[in-house]
């Protein structure tokens, strides 16, 4: 069977996934999962295969979350895990649009504005 590759996205990281069959090891830049340093960011990425056994740092893990479970679901070709992903958290299966608004002027950002005074 030949490799599966999907992707993920959050914000601006990227995450790219490479389903192959082997011996079931997850690693992150050829590191394996186990020795990724953030614990909650590590239960994220970690989530997808949890489901499928048992039934900046957070949108990189985010990204890599959707990119297994998008990979898993096409390696394996099944709908119904597809809908058990979605009606566990559907970014899983779709990405998180959501970006940044940009800076407007008088404010010191996208909703902040000087305060008006009248005397």
């Amino acid at each position: 069977m030949k490799a599966i590759v999907a992707s993920g996205k959050r914000k601006t990281a990227v995450a790219r996934a490479t389903l192959t069959k082997g011996r079931g090891i997850v690693r992150i830049n050829s590191v394996p999962v186990e020795m990724y340093q953030f614990e909650l960011g590590r239960l994220k990425i970690l989530e997808p295969l949890n489901l499928v056994q048992g039934g900046g740092v957070m949108g990189q893990a985010d990204a890599v979350r959707t990119a297994i479970a998008r990979g898993l679901v096409q390696y394996l070709n099944d709908k119904e895990l597809e809908t058990v992903f979605r009606e566990y958290d559907r970014t899983l299966i779709v990405p998180d649009t959501r970006r940044k608004l940009p800076k407007k002027p008088l404010g010191r950002g996208a909703r902040k504005k000087r305060q008006k005074s009248y005397r």
